[in-house]
Formats: structure tokens, sequence, C-alpha cells
């Protein structure tokens, strides 16, 4: 984790500044460069139908060289400027990794 990055994108050793929301998920996908997919579910109970949904969000956010999250992790992700079509959010810190559960 302290390792040092050239990544003009990272929060840590670049420019680009973290602000807003702070969220946590666990990350299903790291196939794209420099890029995760984090998933985040979430359980609604709906009193008209007294019927519990299930849902799930999926964000796609940087993932800084100095970090390096994987599937499995669960990371801390934090909003900032977009970075891409898809991207505007960053991990910013990683948890905990394989077998915890959302």
């Amino acid at each position: 984790m302290a390792e040092k990055c050239d990544d003009s994108k990272c929060f840590m050793h670049g420019d680009v500044k973290v602000r807003g929301e702070r969220l946590f998920g666990k990350v299903v996908s790291a196939k794209s460069k420099k890029t995760v997919v984090v998933e985040r579910s979430a359980v609604k109970f709906f009193p008209k139908y007294a019927k519990w949904a299930r849902g799930r969000s999926r964000i796609a956010a940087h993932n800084p060289s100095c970090l390096s999250a994987k599937v499995g992790d669960m990371v801390h992700l934090a909003e900032c400027r977009k970075l891409s079509k898809t991207k505007a959010w960053t991990v910013v810190e990683i948890d905990s990794s394989e077998g915890a559960s959302i």
C-alpha cells in the first residue's frame, strides 16, 4: 500500500481531489485497466405490498496502481470528478479480502 505510483488520476499521488460521498462495497470485476467494478447490495421494505425487495448497484471506480484492489476485496470508495465516461469514483482504501460478505 505504501508503493508510490505515477498515476495522474491517483487521489494520493496525482491531481485528483476526493469530495462528497463515501461508499463501501465488494469488488466483483477487475478486468479493465485501472478500473474495478464495485457492487453494493440493498434490501428495501415496501409497506404497501408488505414485501422485501433486493437490489444491487454496480459502480465503476478508478483503481490506483498503488492500491491495486482485486476481485473479492472489500473497498471504500470516494466520490471525485469525472475521470472517464463511466468513472466518477475512486478506491481510497482496501478493507479486507476474500470471504467477507456485503
